[in-house]
This record gives structure tokens, C-alpha cells and sequence, in this order.
């Protein structure tokens, strides 16, 4: 599967132009993700040196992309035909409707193919905290 995936608010917080603390297991999930041999795309907003400095962050920690912020690394803005939307099978993006799972979560859709609604189910019921009200 080729999957991309974005780097301020997925792999690390938001602090743009800066970048932030990494996010509890992004960077060992996406290990466990290139070990399963999914290829992976870095696909950000960032340009340049701002990009540049991502694309090393990653690299320090063990993580090399297949291609970043295009569909493969050959590519190029001269190349006939060139489109900026990626053609990959998942994105993963703390855009998301429903904002960034977890990366236990996310790793778990991927590898066992499933959904929101499966991965949900399977979880126990969390008991609800009921809010105290000043009259009580």
C-alpha cells in the first residue's frame, strides 16, 4: 500500500515554522508500517529548507520516505501531465474528518484492514464522567 503522510500535527505538534514534539508512537508506527513493506510519501506544506529540515528530522530517527511530497522520486513539475494530488491508497493526516486517531489505532486499521466502526467496537465501553453541577 502507498500511504502519505503528513508531517506538522501527524507526526509532530503544531509549532509551524518550527517543529514540534513528536507524537507519542508516530515514529515507531511508521517503522512498523515500512517493516510490513508499505511504502511511504511525506506529503507537507513545507518547502524548502523548512522541508528539508522535516525530511531530516525523520531521517535521525530511522525513518526514510519513498518520495516526498510526490508520487515517486523521480518525478518532477516538468514531467508531462504532472498533477499535485497524490495517487496513494491512504493519507494519513491530522486534517482528517474526525481529526488524527491514535497511532495504535491507526497502525491497527491499516494492518488488520479495518474501520472507525470495527476498531471502535472491539473497545470496551469507557465509563462517562458525569459533569458536577454547582447545586449539588
Amino acid at each position: 500500500m502507498i500511504i502519505a503522510v503528513d508531517f506538522d500535527g501527524t507526526l509532530v505538534e503544531h509549532c509551524y515554522p518550527e517543529i514540534g514534539k513528536e507524537i507519542p508512537f508516530a515514529i515507531d508506527t511508521l517503522k512498523m508500517l515500512q517493516r510490513d513493506r508499505h511504502k511511504l510519501i511525506m506529503w507537507t506544506v513545507r518547502e524548502g529548507r523548512l522541508l528539508d529540515e522535516a525530511v531530516e528530522w525523520c531521517r535521525e530517527r530511522g525513518i526514510e520516505f519513498y518520495a516526498v511530497n510526490k508520487d515517486y522520486p523521480e518525478e518532477s513539475l516538468e514531467d508531462n501531465g504532472f498533477s499535485r494530488k497524490l495517487k496513494v491508497d491512504l493519507f494519513i493526516d491530522d486534517r482528517n474528518l474526525g481529526g488524527l486517531p491514535d497511532w495504535g489505532v491507526i497502525y491497527r486499521m491499516i494492518k488488520e484492514k479495518v474501520g472507525f466502526e470495527e476498531v471502535y467496537s472491539d473497545m470496551p465501553e469507557q465509563p462517562v464522567a458525569r459533569k458536577k453541577r454547582w447545586w449539588f
